[in-house]
């Protein structure tokens, strides 16, 4: 997206989100949203980050945290980066799971790019303004999410393919639901498979 005029915003929710951005950085906090919103969709890149790597990302004042509150619970966040030569990237946005599928996802991601073009005037003050908000995606991302940031202006600059490598769930920072390692038993019962 390379200019604000590109932001098409979506409805707003039934319920209404609070944004707060989180002005004293933890890496503990931001190791659990990562965990609760992206356990679901694959996030596992910082899966192997140790208490000092996550301390040494969100340590840095280019980097902004907004938390979502609805109904007195948190409902999701967004992490955005202030870049060199105004490059703004939102490095991650997501719902928790008790929020996805009721049309919050476009008011979130509407929201984050709002604060993304406000870079250099809300927040990350020193690095002046954003030229360009940009995101990555993957097709493991959430099924609604290309669309979702396309919806909201988004158009595609690159595209490329490789493999990645899933970590084992069993290294997820807690158990996940469904874990598909679990014991599953035929609806006949006369075998039962264990998935390794």
């Amino acid at each position: 997206m390379l200019d604000p005029g590109d932001l098409r915003p979506a409805p707003p929710p039934d319920v209404p989100i609070a944004l707060s951005r989180a002005r004293r950085p933890s890496a503990d906090v931001s190791r659990a949203l990562y965990a609760v919103v992206g356990a679901r969709v694959c996030w596992t890149d910082r899966f192997g980050w140790t208490h000092d790597d996550w301390r040494a990302w969100v340590d840095r004042p280019e980097l902004g945290v907004w938390l979502a509150l609805a109904d007195g619970t948190l409902a999701g966040f967004f992490e955005i980066e202030a870049q060199p030569g105004g490059d703004t990237e939102i490095h991650l946005v997501g719902l928790t799971p008790e929020f996805v599928g009721a049309g919050n996802g476009g008011h979130l991601v509407t929201e984050c790019v709002r604060r993304a073009w406000e870079r250099g005037r809300t927040w990350a003050e020193h690095t002046g303004p954003a030229a360009r908000v940009w995101l990555r995606t993957s097709t493991l991302d959430h099924p609604n999410a290309l669309a979702n940031y396309r919806r909201r202006g988004f158009r595609v600059a690159s595209e490329t393919t490789f493999a990645k490598t899933v970590p084992d769930p069993r290294y997820a920072p807690w158990p996940l639901p469904h874990d598909p390692r679990a014991a599953r038993v035929p609806a006949d019962r006369s075998e039962q498979e264990l998935i390794p």
